[in-house]
């Protein structure tokens, strides 16, 4: 019998329908049961494509006994990470705090009359395994305790409420100056988290990270790193490892190994567009690889192929599991990836193999449970004979070669995948559902790659996505963060806000003869700022100050993690506009912005490289006003901290006129001045 999740439309939620146990969405009808019967709240928190979300709803979750003392005992409620990231972050913090780790699945037990933490981990065997207690003790240890242990639970709550507050307070101090020397350490600080590689971590491409590196390089001198080789051989990692997809496009969402051979599978549409956008800025910067060009063009193939909707938007997630058979009762990880090496030799030709050998690491015995990840040795273009190979086995894949299939439709959930006849192999569940911000990277990288590489296509795909969102993601007044299938849910919160804007300043910068898409920049931001700023000291909200019911905390975003945090972006968008339109307003709300959070960038730089961008601009932000045929000549230069305005009134012979926030230089009469200039800042 199906839970209250019957009729979620989150591909997550869906999976744990037919559960036992009785789940509830987050809101006030269960908010309210668990009060009114004094029972703790079991929130148990996810997303379509974890590995481990998959297995513990397999194991945990669908056992009978385990769901029946659930039930009696406490209000279960789960959450799709990817609606409500304001809720996850709260509480991947608490469990943070808790345990000293996180991850997904997020399961963590909340008192019910103030929504408050108590005891949390992420994956719960049945059975003790993996130094890790069975589920069914943790929860009747959990239940004793919660009725039992009155006076320990409020001194444990009491603590974790005063650490959530203290964590989200803000000192706003002129202790901490906005200066160059907090630059200079925030770029060592933040530089030197890419430099560091351990044998027993697992790799994570880290752009934000790796972006401000890049943006970084200018101070050379005065870093501990070389900077250049560092930025170079992160998009060399990215694009020659098994991270990234040799056969149909598109990267993973990390390697599990340090050295960037085996990932976990699942390609997420955020990594997507930020890795997208900077390989384009690494070649752009003069880093020309061709590994960054075919990995670019090819993702780009797999975006319009298989992760875009006929309505232009693009999808979210794809599993990193799938089946082998139909007979399969549970999905493989990597399984629609990996090739065992006798496949290989069926497939090909022994001069063939030996080809793909010569420039993949394949071996009898595979790196990855028998079987091979595809991992590239050397960067160099790939042959015509090496593409035809590639192309076979693309097709035993996907049942034909790349020319053959523009359009791979979606296997929306695992029922179909096993139902449908397929051609080639059993393809993974695509989460079809569109999240604002996610496509807003995906906008940003395309728009960045056609700037470097004046594909149309790239320049289209961005066009269309962001018209999407323009035309159908709002009603009434209100931005909206997803979309199923054409019904707008869960409203826009400040990461999707920040994130569109840029896009919108991004698509800005290569099409500055279309005025839309400043302007439509400059409306969101008016309502960004309505809805979301922080009038006391500065600083986004995550939440809109109206819909922040139900918050332990409300917290302004300022860590980067596998996305560029809201408020480093924001605050990065308001210098740009700042520059676009000669309106210090927005200069001067982005100055208190970073005010807000000059303790944090004092005390732990390595914790929020996205706010040191918007330090970079602030400091050294400029606009080159020029006539649009000269500005396009500057659209494949990587130019980190200037945006580029059209100007048609320039003093004659003069090509154009470098601005920064407070005053404007002398013109320029060529372009080697201009980037002398330039250089400069």
């Amino acid at each position: 019998m199906a839970n209250h999740l019957v009729n979620s439309r989150s591909l997550y939620l869906r999976k744990h329908v037919n559960n036992p146990i009785d789940w509830w969405y987050w809101g006030d009808e269960a908010l309210a049961i668990a009060k009114r019967e004094d029972k703790p709240i079991f929130l148990s928190i996810g997303y379509s494509s974890c590995h481990w979300c998959t297995v513990m709803e397999g194991e945990a979750f669908s056992d009978l006994a385990i769901a029946e003392y659930i039930n009696e005992n406490f209000v279960p409620i789960k959450l799709d990470r990817e609606e409500r990231p304001d809720l996850d972050s709260i509480y991947m913090q608490a469990l943070q705090m808790m345990i000293g780790q996180g991850g997904w699945p997020l399961n963590i037990f909340l008192t019910p009359d103030d929504l408050v933490p108590f005891y949390g981990g992420t994956y719960f065997p049945v059975e003790p395994k993996y130094g890790r207690p069975g589920f069914a003790d943790i929860l009747r240890s959990i239940n004793r305790f919660y009725h039992e242990e009155k006076s320990k639970l409020q001194e444990f709550t009491v603590e974790i409420t005063s650490n959530l507050i203290k964590a989200v307070e803000l000192s706003v101090t002129e202790k901490n100056p906005l200066n160059e020397p907090l630059l200079i350490n925030g770029l060592n600080q933040n530089t030197g988290v890419i430099s560091i590689s351990e044998p027993s971590r697992p790799a994570f491409p880290m752009i934000a990270y790796a972006g401000m590196a890049l943006q970084g390089r200018r101070w050379q001198e005065q870093l501990n790193y070389d900077s250049d080789q560092l930025v170079k051989q992160r998009g060399l990692n990215i694009a020659l490892g098994g991270i990234y997809d040799h056969v149909g496009g598109g990267f993973h969402r990390y390697t599990v190994d340090a050295n960037w051979t085996v990932p976990h599978f699942e390609k997420m549409l955020y990594d997507n567009g930020q890795i997208m956008e900077y390989l384009a800025n690494l070649w752009s910067a003069g880093a020309r690889q061709p590994a960054f060009e075919i990995a670019i063009a090819d993702t780009v193939d797999w975006l319009s192929r298989e992760m875009r909707s006929p309505q232009g938007y693009f999808y979210a997630a794809q599993d990193a599991d799938s089946f082998l058979t139909a007979e399969e009762q549970e999905p493989e990880e990597g399984a629609f990836y990996v090739w065992s090496y006798s496949e290989l030799e069926k497939l090909l030709s022994s001069a063939e193999l030996a080809q793909l050998q010569a420039e993949f690491t394949i071996t009898p015995q595979g790196n990855f449970e028998g079987n091979n990840v595809f991992q590239k040795y050397r960067d160099q273009e790939i042959s015509d004979d090496l593409r035809l190979v590639l192309d076979r086995l693309f097709a035993v894949r996907y049942g034909n070669t790349p020319s053959e299939i523009t359009y791979f439709a979606p296997v929306i959930n695992n029922q179909v995948a096993k139902r449908t006849e397929w051609s080639g192999r059993i393809p993974p569940v695509t989460d079809t559902k569109m999240i604002l911000a996610w496509n807003s990277l995906m906008v940003s990288g395309l728009a960045r790659a056609y700037g470097v590489f004046k594909v149309e296509k790239y320049r289209d795909l961005a066009v269309e996505a962001a018209n999407f969102i323009w035309e159908q993601q709002r009603r009434e007044g209100s931005l909206f963060r997803l979309n199923y299938d054409g019904n707008l849910a869960v409203l826009a919160q400040s990461e999707d806000y920040a994130l569109f804007i840029k896009a919108l300043l991004d698509l800005h910068a290569i099409l500055p003869l279309e005025p839309q898409w400043l302007e439509r920049a400059l409306e969101m931001q008016t309502e960004f700022d309505l809805l979301f700023w922080n009038d006391a000291d500065g600083g986004y909200y995550n939440t809109a100050t109206k819909d922040q019911k139900n918050l332990l905390v409300q917290e302004r975003s300022y860590l980067d993690n596998a996305t560029p945090s809201a408020n480093g972006t924001a605050l990065t968008n308001l210098i740009k506009l700042s520059l676009l339109t000669d309106n210090s307003t927005y200069c001067d709300r982005a100055e208190t912005g970073l005010k807000a959070f000059a303790g944090i960038m004092h005390n732990s730089p390595q914790a929020c490289p996205s706010l040191f961008v918007a330090l970079d601009w602030l400091l050294h932000g400029n606009v080159v006003k020029s006539k649009s045929e000269e500005l396009d000549q500057l659209l494949n230069d990587y130019l980190p901290t200037t945006v580029l305005q059209i100007n048609d009134q320039l003093p004659q012979d003069s090509l154009a006129i470098v601005c920064n926030l407070s005053s404007c230089l002398e013109p320029v009469a060529n372009f080697a001045d201009l980037k002398k200039l330039m250089a400069l800042n």
